[in-house]
C-alpha cells in the first residue's frame, strides 16, 4: 500500500499491528498487572494457612524439628520460610528444592491439610506462556511484544503533540472520546510500557536469539552460565568432585539463627534453606535470597554454609557486567524490588496499559461503525468479528479472572485435581463470553458482561463465608471491589440511550436557531 507521507505510512502500521496484536496483547497485559500481586493472590486461595508474626529464624526452627522427627533418614531436607508477601512455611525431603512440598503450621510445626489450587502463579505463566507448552507460548508472547514496540514506535511518530493530547478529553463525543482516552493512556505512562516490553524480551534472549550459544557452547546453556558467572571450568570441577571424600561422622547441625542473619545480611530476605547431609560432619546448609529483593533479579544466586560450624564456604556471586545488566533488565520486569511502593506503582501503570489496548481494539471498530457495511460482504463480516472480540477479549477476559477466584471457593475442597479445575473454570467462562458477545447485540454484550464483571468483584468478600478469614487478605479484596466500581462506571454510561448522529443535529439545532 502506498503511502504520500511518513505519518501515514506509521498511521497504517500502527493501526493494524495495534489491532492483530492487541487482543492477545490485552489478555498478556491484564494478566500480567495481576500477577504483580501473585503471591497475595497465592494466600488468599489457600485460607487454611494462618497468619503468622513469627520471626524466620523461629518458623526454620519449627520446620527442623518436623523434619528431624518425620524424616531422620533423608539425605536432604528442604524448609521453605515465610516472609513480607507469604505466610507459608513448607517442608520436604529428598532432592526438590524448591516449590511444592507441604505446609506446615508456623505456630505449632503440625502439618496443614490445604486445599489444592493454581494459585496466582497461574495468572504469572499464562502472562508469557498462554497457557501454551512453553517454549511455543514464549515465542508467541515474544512475537506480540515485537508487536507492541513496533505500535509504540509507530504512535509516537504519529502524535507529536505528547503534552497536548495528555491533557486534552473531550467526553461523550463518541469517536474523539476514545481517541482521546486512547492518547492519554499511551501517553502518560509511555515510558512504563517502552521498559515493560523491551524487558520482557530480555528475559528470554537466549530462546529468541540461540546462534551465539549454539557456535561458542555448541549449545549447552550450563557452559554459557558458568561462563558468565565465572564459575570454573567443567574438568575443573569434575577434578574437585572426584576426589575422596573424609569419613561422615554424627554431628549436631549448627543453630540456624546465626546463620540465617548472616544470609539476610550479604543478600536480603531469605526464602528457603536446603540442608545436605542433616546430623552428619559434612552437612551442608545452602539458603536462598526471596526473588528479586533488588532491581538485580537474584535467580540463582544463593550462600552454602557449614552445617556443624556455620561457617561460610561459598559467599553470594557477583554477577560479571554482561549478566548484572541481564539480570538488571529481568528485575526491571518482574518488579519484585522496592516492597509494596512499588508493586503497586507497576499494579496501576499496568491497568493504564490494559486501558490503552482496550481503548485502542475499540477505537479501531468505532470509527468503522457507520461505514464498513459499504465495504463489501467481507468487510462487514471482518468488522463484526472484531467488534464481538473486542467483548469477548476485553470484557470476558476479566469475567474469567475474577471467576477464577470465585472457583476456588466453590469447588469442592476434596475435588481431585482441583487446581486444574479451576484452570478450567476460567478458560470455560472465558469460551462462553465469546459465545455471549456473538449472539448478543454488541452494545448489550458490553453491558452485560461488564456488569458480571463488577458484581463478582463487588462482592468478591462474600466468599470468605464460605471458608475464607475475614480480614486476613482485607486489601485484596478492597483492592476488587475498587475495581468493580470501576467497572459498574462505563455499564451504567452503556445503560442510556445510544444518540445518534442525526439525534444529536436535531437536539443542537434549536440552540443555533436561538443564537
Amino acid at each position: 500500500m502506498k503511502h504520500k507521507t511518513l505519518t501515514q505510512a506509521m498511521s497504517w502500521l500502527h493501526t493494524w499491528s495495534g489491532l492483530i496484536f492487541g487482543w492477545l496483547l490485552f489478555a498478556i497485559f491484564l494478566t500480567g498487572t495481576v500477577a504483580v500481586f501473585d503471591k497475595e493472590i497465592d494466600g488468599w486461595m489457600r485460607p487454611e494457612i494462618p497468619a503468622s508474626n513469627l520471626s524466620q529464624s523461629a518458623a526454620a526452627q519449627q520446620a527442623l524439628d518436623y523434619l528431624s522427627r518425620e524424616h531422620p533418614q533423608a539425605r536432604t531436607w528442604n524448609i521453605g520460610l515465610p516472609g513480607e508477601r507469604s505466610d507459608t512455611l513448607s517442608v520436604s525431603a529428598g532432592e526438590q528444592r524448591r516449590g511444592g512440598g507441604k505446609p506446615l503450621d508456623p505456630q505449632t510445626g503440625e502439618l496443614l491439610q490445604v486445599r489444592e489450587t493454581a494459585g496466582g502463579g497461574f495468572f504469572f505463566r499464562f502472562h508469557f506462556t498462554l497457557n501454551l507448552p512453553r517454549n511455543l507460548g514464549i515465542w508467541i508472547v515474544g512475537l506480540a511484544a515485537m508487536a507492541m514496540l513496533v505500535a509504540l514506535l509507530s504512535g509516537i511518530v504519529i502524535h507529536k503533540k505528547f503534552f497536548k493530547e495528555f491533557f486534552t478529553f473531550r467526553p461523550a463525543k463518541g469517536q474523539r472520546s476514545w481517541l482521546d482516552a486512547h492518547n492519554a493512556t499511551a501517553v502518560l505512562v509511555l515510558p512504563f510500557h517502552l521498559m515493560i516490553t523491551y524487558t520482557g524480551l530480555v528475559i528470554f534472549y537466549l530462546i529468541y536469539m540461540p546462534a551465539a550459544v549454539d557456535a561458542l557452547f555448541d549449545g549447552e546453556r550450563e557452559n554459557l552460565g558458568r561462563a558468565l558467572r565465572g564459575a570454573p571450568a567443567e574438568h575443573q570441577v569434575r577434578g574437585e568432585r572426584n576426589k575422596p571424600a573424609e569419613p561422615s561422622q554424627p554431628a549436631p547441625l549448627t543453630a540456624l539463627g546465626p546463620l540465617l542473619a548472616e544470609a539476610e545480611r550479604l543478600m536480603g530476605p531469605v526464602a528457603g534453606l536446603s540442608i545436605q547431609n542433616p546430623g552428619r560432619s559434612d552437612a551442608r546448609i545452602e539458603a536462598r535470597p526471596v526473588l528479586g529483593n533488588r532491581i538485580e533479579l537474584t535467580k540463582g544466586q544463593s550462600m552454602l554454609f557449614d552445617g556443624v560450624s556455620g561457617e561460610v564456604l561459598r559467599p553470594p556471586a557477583v554477577s560479571r557486567p554482561s549478566l548484572l545488566t541481564q539480570k538488571v533488565m529481568a528485575g526491571l520486569h518482574f518488579a519484585q524490588f522496592g516492597g509494596y511502593p512499588m508493586r503497586w506503582l507497576y499494579f496501576v501503570c499496568g491497568l493504564a496499559s490494559c486501558a490503552m489496548l482496550a481503548t485502542g481494539v475499540v477505537l479501531f471498530t468505532v470509527k468503522r461503525r457507520r461505514r464498513h457495511d459499504g465495504e463489501g460482504a467481507l468487510g462487514a463480516l471482518l468488522y463484526h468479528a472484531a467488534e464481538r472480540l473486542n467483548v469477548a477479549v476485553v470484557a470476558g477476559l476479566m469475567v474469567a479472572c475474577v471467576a477464577f477466584l470465585w472457583a476456588n471457593r466453590l469447588l469442592p475442597v476434596e475435588l481431585a485435581q482441583r487446581g486444574g479445575w479451576e484452570v478450567r473454570v476460567f478458560f470455560l467462562v472465558w469460551l462462553l463470553s465469546l459465545g455471549h458477545a456473538i449472539v448478543r447485540p454488541w452494545r448489550c454484550a458490553w453491558r452485560e458482561q461488564l456488569g458480571l464483571a463488577a458484581v463478582l468483584c463487588i462482592t468478591l468478600p462474600a466468599l470468605n463465608l464460605l471458608g475464607g478469614s475475614l480480614g486476613d487478605y482485607l486489601y485484596l479484596e478492597l483492592t476488587c471491589m475498587a475495581l468493580g466500581v470501576l467497572l459498574a462506571w462505563p455499564c451504567v454510561k452503556l445503560c442510556r440511550p445510544l444518540k445518534t448522529q442525526a439525534g444529536r443535529r436535531a437536539t443542537a439545532q434549536p440552540v443555533v436557531e436561538a443564537n
